[in-house]
């Protein structure tokens, strides 16, 4: 299930491309374009995106490139989602065919168990990294944010206006996939906790001294119980058994023999 959710991470951002269309509508109408298309996708480079405008000026044009570059978070989120497939794809084949090897073999548990937790970290931070980039290239590329760019919507004599804007449904999903990533990540260290010595040796801990007390109060339950089976007899025996002094040391009268 791991390996699954990190497809649909980097396949949802890695894969993105979006476009937006701004129109210039010029006083002079022949330098009008009324349908300005620009494409922009993964990495997100958008200083490198541009795009041809009129400038409303004897047929002239300009060439216009967005700004920002969030290619660092969107490379990290998607280098972190290819990895943690990779190992999660490796880790499913072991426990499938090597399951048995890998229980004897104390230190590939703890290797596992470090990086479930290294992963864990990993994805929140990236897919935090990744929400806060993915919100600037959505002002980034705002049509009404885009017409500021051009040189001719500056001047109130021209109209611009915005036709579309871009589609974000599939990187708002990359988001969500990254957090769920995180969550399951995360979740998973108690499982792999489990199988380590440090677990083992803790609960073989636990169960000595268990043990150990149980033996305690049965020892004291077998002290207590002779000692009031001894006091019993004793005070029986006094009770009960008749007084030599009464068969022995006790007078005697005798007949006269006179």
């Amino acid at each position: 299930m791991l390996h699954l959710f990190s497809i649909f991470a980097f396949a949802t951002c890695g894969g993105y491309t979006g476009q937006l269309r701004v129109s210039v509508d010029c006083m002079e109408k022949a330098s009008s374009n009324l349908s300005i298309g620009i494409d922009f996708g993964y990495p997100f480079r958008l200083h490198q995106v541009s795009f041809e405008a009129p400038m409303c000026e004897a047929m002239r044009r300009e060439r216009v490139f967005l700004t920002g570059d969030y290619s660092s978070s969107a490379e990290f989120f998607v280098t972190i989602a290819v990895f943690a497939f990779l190992y999660s794809l490796m880790a499913a084949i072991i426990y499938i065919f090597f399951l048995n090897k890998y229980r004897e073999n104390s230190r590939a548990p703890l290797i596992d168990f470090v990086v479930t937790v290294v992963f864990s970290f990993l994805w929140l931070v990236s897919s935090s990294a990744w929400a806060k980039a993915l919100s600037d290239v959505k002002v980034a590329t705002d049509p009404d944010e885009v017409q500021l760019l051009i040189s001719a919507c500056k001047d109130q004599t021209n109209t611009c206006g915005s036709l579309h804007g871009p589609r974000w449904s599939g990187l708002n999903t990359s988001v969500v996939f990254g957090f769920l990533n995180f969550v399951l990540w995360a979740g998973n260290i108690w499982f792999v906790f489990k199988e380590t010595s440090w677990h083992k040796g803790a609960s073989r801990f636990a169960a000595g001294a268990s043990e150990k007390q149980g033996g305690t109060f049965s020892q004291q339950s077998y002290n207590q119980g002779s000692f009031d089976q001894s006091g019993s007899y004793n005070t029986q025996g006094n009770m009960g058994q008749p007084s030599e002094y009464s068969q022995v040391g006790g007078p005697t009268s005798y007949p006269s023999q006179m």
